[in-house]
């Protein structure tokens, strides 16, 4: 299988004095993978979130998305990217309040220049495709914990991204919403979706196909090879 996202010698450093949040990352996903990246705090999970979701660019070193170079991207053409090549589930949900579920969902095509016609029409699809059909006309109010993330992760999924980016998707709901979420998403992989979980929940993490483990900046492990010392 090609690699859909790649990085290589990925170094970001911030501030003055410098501060290291990734000292040389080298990680290959494949299309159809399913993996999670597992840190504990600090470790530079959230910033290598950010690198691959085109929301910072590294220090240094090379990240492509899709057989696309992001390095000498301009701003637009990096949220020309995101839009189409990217989904995103964030643990805090970020549902717009006084919004239904499928207009929630919708919002993730606004970037896209569709009619708002065609996308209400693929939201209902996702919802449809996350089990809540039931739930299109629901504010995010009136949802339990479990389905807003499911209305998350169908605003995710809407555009029919290659690649999906979980951040801690499972951090804000009790054991059995999050299992739930959890076998949602090993659906999503199993009909075509490649995911990355960023968590630092080991538990979750050995529930995933993968797992890469980082400290300090650094890839110190990876079930799908050896990582030299």
């Amino acid at each position: 299988m090609s690699a859909l996202l790649e990085l290589s010698d990925v170094v970001r450093v911030y501030g003055s004095p410098p501060v290291t949040a990734l000292a040389g990352v080298n990680l290959a996903v494949a299309t159809g993978e399913f993996v999670a990246v597992v840190g504990a705090s600090g470790s530079g999970k959230s910033t290598l979130l950010n690198i691959i979701g085109t929301l910072d660019r590294p220090t240094s070193g090379r990240l492509s998305i899709d057989g696309v170079d992001t390095i000498d991207l301009t701003d637009a053409e990096l949220s020309a990217l995101r839009a189409r090549r990217l989904g995103f589930v964030f643990q805090q949900f970020h549902l717009r309040e006084g919004t239904s579920a499928r207009d929630n969902v919708a919002e993730g095509l606004l970037y896209t220049g569709m009619p708002r016609r065609e996308r209400l029409a693929l939201a209902l699809t996702a919802l449809r495709r996350v089990g809540l059909e039931h739930r299109v006309t629901h504010l995010p109010h009136q949802l339990s914990g479990g389905e807003r993330q499911r209305v998350a992760i169908a605003r995710a999924v809407v555009g029919d991204p290659p690649l999906l980016l979980a951040d801690e998707p499972t951090g804000n709901l009790d054991s059995r919403s999050g299992n739930a979420v959890v076998e949602l998403l090993h659906e999503l992989n199993a009909a075509g979706t490649t995911i990355v979980v960023i968590t630092h929940d080991v538990q979750l993490a050995g529930q995933l196909p993968r797992q890469v483990r980082l400290s300090d900046g650094r890839v110190v492990s990876d079930s799908s090879r050896k990582v030299a010392s």
